[in-house]
């Protein structure tokens, strides 16, 4: 699992906000788009902290069961 872990998030480039997360300074996830290994997901809060690495496959499912509905509040 090591090598799906970035320890220091900060030394990758071009992180966005999840459209996901509010505006307020509340839970708020990164995603890192493009990268060759997966899809880089971290804290927001805590931008020099690790990152984990999602493989493709599994991030596409997760994102897909977020828009239909599949994390109820």
């Amino acid at each position: 699992m090591t090598d799906r872990i970035v320890p220091d998030s900060a030394a990758l480039i071009g992180w966005r906000k999840s459209s996901h997360s509010g505006s307020e300074a509340g839970s708020c996830l990164e995603v890192l788009d493009g990268h060759s290994r997966g899809v880089p997901v971290r804290d927001s809060k805590v931008p020099h902290g690790p990152a984990v690495i999602i493989p493709e496959s599994a991030w596409s499912a997760f994102v897909t069961a977020v828009r239909s509905g599949g994390f109820p509040s």
